[in-house]
C-alpha cells in the first residue's frame, strides 16, 4: 500500500484512531465488569452474573440504563460549564492513547509494514503528561459549576491532590528519561529490547517505578486516594449532581485514566511489547503488552479491595513529606550513577 499518498495516509490514520478508541472503550467496559466480579470474590460474594453467561453482557445493560435514565440539571448550576466538564474529562483521557506504541513494527497482508502506534513524535511523553493534566479541569469545573457544597469540596480536593502528586509523578519518570535520552515512547521501548527482550527499566529504576505507581494511583483518584469522591463524607464528590450519560462520561474517564496509567507504566518500566521471542514473532509483542497492562489493571482492583482510604491530611502529608523527597532522591541517585558511568567509559576509551 502506498503510504506516501496523503489520502491513503489520512484514511489509515482515521481508521486506526477509531479502532483504537473502540478497543479502549470495550476494554474499559470489561474492566468495570472484572472489577465488580473480583471485588465480589474478595468480599465473599458473586458480583454481577445474570445478564449473559457469567454476566458477560452486564456492561451493555449498564450502558442502556445510563442512556434511558432521566437527565437532571441543578437549577442554580452554571449550565455551559456543567455540561462541558464531563466532555473535558473523557476527551483528555482518550487523547493520550494516540501516542502509545502497542507493538513492534509488523508486516500485515495488503497493508505492508506498519508500526503499531497511531502517532510517533519526539516529545510523546511530554504530550501524555500535558494532556492527562488537563483532565483535572473537568473534575474541578464539575465541582464548581454544580453549585453544591459536596461537589465543590470534591473539586477542591481533586485540584489539591493533583498539584501534590503531579510533581512526584513527573520526577518519578525523570530517571527513565535520563537513561534513555529521549521523550519518544517508541524509542524508550526499543531501548529496553536487550537481554532477549528483558532489559526493562524497572531493573534500573525500582524507586522511580514505585514513586510513579503510587503517584499515578493518586492522580486517578482511586482507593486509597479517592478523596475527591469520598462517599462517606461527600456523597459522591465532584459528580454528586450528575446523572445519566454525563455521569457515565465521568465514570468512563476514570477507567480510561486507569488504562492510561497502566499503559504508560508498561511502556516506560516493563519494556512495552518486549519479551522473549518477539524478534521471531513480532505479533507476540502485542500479547506481552496487553498482559502487562492487564496486570496493572488487576493491581488497581486488588488495591481497592484491600486498602482503606486515607484521611485528607494523611494524603497531603504522604505526598509532600515522603513521596516527593523519594522522587528527588531517585533523580539524584540516577544522575550520580549516570555521571560516574559516563566518566568510567571516557577513562576506558
Amino acid at each position: 500500500m502506498d503510504w506516501n499518498n496523503p489520502y491513503i495516509y489520512a484514511l489509515g490514520k482515521f481508521i486506526a484512531i477509531n479502532v483504537t478508541f473502540i478497543v479502549v472503550l470495550l476494554i474499559v467496559a470489561y474492566v468495570v465488569l472484572a472489577e465488580r466480579r473480583v471485588l465480589g470474590l474478595i468480599q465473599g460474594r458473586l458480583g454481577p452474573n445474570r445478564v449473559g453467561y457469567g454476566g458477560v453482557l452486564q456492561p451493555f445493560a449498564d450502558l442502556l440504563k445510563f442512556i434511558f435514565k432521566e437527565e437532571i440539571t441543578p437549577d442554580k448550576s452554571t449550565r455551559f460549564v456543567y455540561f462541558l466538564a464531563p466532555v473535558i474529562a473523557i476527551t483528555a483521557a482518550l487523547m493520550s492513547m494516540i501516542v502509545y506504541p502497542f507493538g513492534p513494527e509488523v508486516s500485515l497482508p495488503f497493508i505492508g509494514r506498519v508500526r503499531l502506534a497511531i502517532a510517533q513524535f519526539d516529545v510523546a511523553l511530554l504530550y501524555v503528561l500535558a494532556i492527562t493534566s488537563v483532565g483535572v479541569y473537568g473534575v474541578a469545573l464539575a465541582g464548581w459549576s454544580s453549585n453544591s457544597k459536596y461537589a465543590l469540596l470534591g473539586g477542591l480536593r481533586a485540584a489539591a491532590q493533583l498539584i501534590s502528586y503531579e510533581l512526584s509523578l513527573g520526577l518519578g519518570l525523570v530517571g527513565v528519561v535520563m537513561m534513555s535520552g529521549s521523550l519518544d515512547l517508541y524509542q524508550i521501548v526499543e531501548q529496553q529490547s536487550g537481554w532477549g527482550g528483558m532489559n526493562w527499566n524497572i531493573i534500573y529504576q525500582p524507586l522511580g517505578f514505585v514513586v510513579y505507581l503510587i503517584s499515578a494511583i493518586a492522580e486517578t483518584n482511586r482507593v486509597p486516594f479517592d478523596l475527591p469522591e469520598a462517599e462517606t463524607e461527600l456523597v459522591a464528590g465532584f459528580h454528586t449532581e450528575y446523572s445519566a450519560l454525563k455521569f457515565a462520561l465521568f465514570f468512563m474517564a476514570e477507567y480510561v485514566n486507569m488504562l492510561t496509567v497502566s499503559v504508560l507504566a508498561t511502556t516506560l518500566f516493563l519494556g512495552g511489547w518486549n519479551g522473549p521471542f518477539v524478534a521471531q514473532l513480532p505479533l507476540l509483542g502485542v500479547v506481552y503488552f496487553l498482559a502487562k497492562v492487564f496486570f496493572f489493571l488487576f493491581l488497581y482492583i486488588w488495591i481497592r479491595g484491600t486498602l482503606p482510604r486515607f484521611r485528607f491530611d494523611q494524603l497531603m502529608n504522604f505526598g509532600w513529606k515522603f513521596l516527593l523527597p523519594a522522587a528527588i532522591l531517585n533523580v539524584v541517585l540516577t544522575a550520580s550513577a549516570y555521571y560516574f558511568y559516563m566518566g568510567a567509559r571516557l577513562v576506558a576509551e
